[in-house]
């Protein structure tokens, strides 16, 4: 299908809003090493990246603002975005080689992750016309550039009028400190109307507290949407008063990289295909419309898995398979 996406809200002559999306976060190459002896296969990846391009793929405009360095990694980053459709933009300007994250994927596909990485974040502004708002894992806790966003994450909530959207997607490794990466989860989630994390996220930011607790606990904070993805289980979808639990359809996994990003935009993606952004803003959601949300995002995330790398599906692929 062709033809923009739109997010039901309309524009100054009373015709519908196309959504335009940002998204803010680290980029950074994947050096995946299926075995100790194989070769290293590299893809483009990062998760606020990887969200960016599969809204992209999924037909949403959409602008990445991220570091990148000025090196063979870097210019494969952004032919990569460009590829799907992706606005590249500079986060900052760093004579600093290109971030890398070595993923060791084992028998049953999934991957354990070893990084080499920065992140800066000059003072950031969104294009006029930005509808959504989305960033996540390291950059929302790494410093200096997650005081960046949390700045941009506060003062487009204070204005309004663009949906704004976080996946913590945490990562030991960078940021062990669980009771600080805690409290700059939980403040920049207040800031967000949909948060969507992983149950091993929440288990390592909670660990012993049920999965109910900590919807409750966000959706209390000012969230309107909360996602907590359960890997071959399916997924947990929660607003007021509305919990949605959906199973996963069966699927060969190839690995699992990036299947989490598919889901967050497969999220959004559903969102503004069903025109559902202006009744989240206001705070308010249905429970078929969370159905619909969770069945998309977890198609999205499917898709993903059955093939190599952060490979996110195109609008045609999803509502194909959708269809089946």
């Amino acid at each position: 299908m062709s033809g923009p996406v739109y997010d039901g809200g309309v524009n100054a002559n009373g015709e519908p809003s196309p959504l335009s999306s940002v998204v803010v976060g680290e980029a950074l190459v994947d050096i995946v090493l299926q075995a100790a002896d194989a070769d290293a296969v590299v893809h483009p990846g990062g998760s606020p990246l990887n969200v960016a391009y599969g809204l992209a793929r999924l037909g949403v405009p959409t602008t990445f603002r991220a570091q990148v360095g000025d090196d063979g990694y870097g210019r494969s980053i952004i032919r990569h975005l460009e590829s799907a459709g992706v606005t590249f933009e500079r986060a900052s300007v760093q004579d600093a080689p290109t971030s890398t994250a070595t993923a060791h994927v084992d028998a049953q596909g999934r991957a354990e992750y070893e990084f080499d990485i920065a992140w800066h974040l000059d003072r950031a502004e969104l294009p006029a016309g930005t509808r959504m708002l989305h960033t996540g894992s390291i950059a929302a806790v790494l410093q200096p550039g997650a005081s960046e966003i949390w700045r941009l994450f506060a003062e487009t909530r204070a204005s309004g009028g663009v949906l704004l959207s976080f996946d913590p997607n945490v990562r030991p490794s960078i940021t062990p400190d669980v009771a600080v990466v805690r409290a700059q989860v939980e403040e920049l989630a207040a800031l967000a109307h949909v948060v969507k994390m992983s149950d091993e996220d929440a288990e390592w930011l909670y660990p012993g507290v049920d999965l109910e607790t900590v919807l409750a606990q966000y959706l209390g904070a000012g969230s309107v949407l909360v996602g907590v993805t359960r890997g071959g289980e399916g997924c947990l979808l929660a607003a007021d008063g509305i919990r949605v639990s959906l199973p996963a359809r069966p699927v060969d996994v190839v690995d699992t990289i990036g299947a989490g990003d598919s889901f967050m935009s497969g999220m959004l993606y559903a969102i503004a295909s069903l025109g559902l952004a202006p009744g989240i803003l206001g705070g308010v959601i249905a429970e078929d419309e969370v159905v619909a949300i969770a069945r998309t995002a977890l198609e999205s995330a499917r898709i993903t898995v059955s093939r190599a790398g952060a490979n996110p599906p195109s609008r045609n692929e999803l509502e194909d398979a959708a269809a089946a």
